[in-house]
């Protein structure tokens, strides 16, 4: 894996955002989520996340996440 530089990482954009909804991803090779999440300005997105081990559906519902918005 290649490191990147401190000026590197300060182009990177972190967010937090608001879980909205969690669904079953059946279609994942592994066992997975898929999220949509409330990023404020940046609008609604969707994502999954491998924690079904982790976590329960309800579990999530309204939780806290950091985003990451941008690569460098």
């Amino acid at each position: 894996m290649e490191t990147i530089t401190w000026q590197e990482f300060a182009k990177v954009e972190l967010r937090v955002g608001t879980i909205l909804s969690v669904n079953d991803f059946p279609e994942a090779k592994k066992p997975a989520y898929k999220l949509t999440i409330d990023l404020g300005e940046f609008g609604i997105k969707k994502s999954s996340a491998q924690i079904t081990h982790f976590y329960k559906k309800d579990e999530l519902i309204e939780s806290r996440l950091f985003a990451l918005l941008t690569f460098p």
